[in-house]
């Protein structure tokens, strides 16, 4: 076992032979917006992008399926069963099978194992103080899909949230197979900062970050914040991270949007400054939807705060 669950990573990775390892995770949830295809092809691309998130390539899948049958129409399970394989496919992972079961509440989700190159594994443990850090994706997602449960939320920001939560961190793989990016985590359910702090501690590293540097995926999401549209889960995130992060100079809603509880985020990645120009032209012909840097990976501080926010 070359990676466990003790760095706080996105997937475990298993040793085949000298150069090949297996990479799997599994991740499902309950539905976050109302069409069944969007549903389908979030959830499965919030549980591939794990494979890249390690620098791997997804191969196979399974689905992981729970309904209330009396409550659900099986053209609707349908429905998101074919939005989860239109994305496997979009990235050549085949679905091979899965499991059902009754559930009071419908969940949907993918176990996936993909492959990885064992020299070239871009885990948690390997950031390096003087390494960037560089978002692939905006913020705002819990803040977003929270918006869109109330049906306070426009038509756009819907409309391109949805787009976000379905595009997957494939360019994670070509990072990790060209060398440029040794550590990596995708930003889910703890937020940006919530996986930094993992990524910190598994390094033994602290990080700087400039909230100004952090892109969002609207305004809107400021005003939502405003009207304290914020998830419990990202209300927790920032409760959290009281004794971890020195919060100077950071508004409320900055404060907010840092610890928003992401579903199928970007990937943040540790860059070496010689390789920030390689990798940002490959985020940029891969069009992820940012590329952005906001900050810093430094020397562990030994009695100050992990995490400091700086600009």
């Amino acid at each position: 076992m070359l990676v466990s669950s003790k760095t706080f990573d996105d997937a475990g990775v298993y040793r085949l032979d000298r150069h090949r390892a297996l990479v799997q995770t599994v991740d499902f949830f309950t539905p976050i917006v109302d069409d069944p295809f969007s549903y389908g092809q979030i959830a499965a691309a919030n549980s591939l992008s794990d494979i890249f998130a390690m620098g791997g390539r997804p191969l196979t899948a399974l689905n992981i399926v729970g309904f209330p049958t009396d409550l659900v129409r099986p053209r609707v399970i349908s429905s998101i069963l074919r939005g989860g394989l239109a994305k496997a496919a979009e990235v050549g992972c085949v679905i091979i099978g899965g499991h059902s079961i009754r559930n009071p509440e419908p969940i949907y989700g993918l176990a996936v194992t993909g492959i990885v190159d064992a020299r070239h594994v871009t885990t948690n443990a390997n950031a390096r103080p003087g390494d960037l850090l560089v978002l692939t994706k905006p913020l705002g997602t819990g803040i977003a899909t929270t918006a869109i449960k109330r049906e306070i939320a426009s038509r756009a920001l819907r409309k391109k949230v949805v787009a976000l939560m379905s595009k997957i961190n494939t360019a994670g793989a070509e990072l990790a197979e060209l060398r440029l990016v040794r550590a990596a985590t995708d930003i889910t359910g703890y937020g940006l900062v919530g996986h930094l702090v993992s990524l910190c501690r598994a390094s033994r590293v602290s990080a700087d970050i400039d909230p100004a540097a952090v892109p969002m995926i609207s305004e809107e999401i400021g005003d939502l914040i405003e009207l304290g549209c914020v998830p419990e889960g990202s209300r927790q995130n920032l409760l959290a991270t009281t004794v971890v992060v020195d919060w100077k100079n950071t508004n409320d809603g900055r404060r907010i949007l840092l610890t928003d509880a992401q579903t199928s985020g970007g990937l943040l990645l540790c860059v070496a400054e010689a390789n920030l120009e390689n990798v940002l032209n490959i985020l940029r012909k891969a069009d992820t939807p940012s590329a952005a840097v906001i900050g810093k990976i430094v020397p562990r501080r030994r009695r100050g705060p992990l995490i400091c926010m700086t600009g």
